[in-house]
């Protein structure tokens, strides 16, 4: 068994019927009703994912977003873990995509940046209490 198929068989075995319900409906702009309806279980997700390329043994940017939004640490720990030692993909590596994570936030893509030095706005320090 390759590490990409024990990493989403890891995966299954962590995802409760409950949860698969609360990932499909994190997927619902990529998922329509129907085809979410037919998606009984966690392998068929993972499956419908790779056919509908939001999931690759190099790309799991996507449920990595899924997981974040779905608040399931637990996972994301498992996907971030294997990206790091799989991969060798580093959180430095990954900064782009992390921007970019959201679909409807490539288009920002270009104008996401760190601001400079002279644009951070500066407080001045607390008044002193009497």
């Amino acid at each position: 068994m390759s590490e990409y198929s024990s990493l989403l068989s890891d995966l299954s075995d962590n995802i409760t019927n409950e949860d698969l319900d609360q990932l499909k409906s994190a997927c619902k702009e990529d998922i329509t009703e129907d085809q979410s309806n037919t998606i009984t279980s966690s392998k068929e997700w993972f499956s419908y994912l790779e056919k509908n390329n939001k999931l690759a043994q190099d790309n799991l940017s996507y449920i990595e977003h899924i997981f974040e939004i779905s608040r399931r640490p637990d996972l994301l720990t498992r996907v971030i873990e294997y990206r790091t030692t799989v991969l060798k993909i580093s959180e430095d590596d990954e900064i782009d995509t992390k921007l970019t994570r959201i679909p409807s936030a490539k288009k920002y893509k270009d104008i996401i940046r760190q601001p400079s030095e002279d644009e951070i706005i500066k407080l001045a320090p607390p008044p002193k209490k009497a």
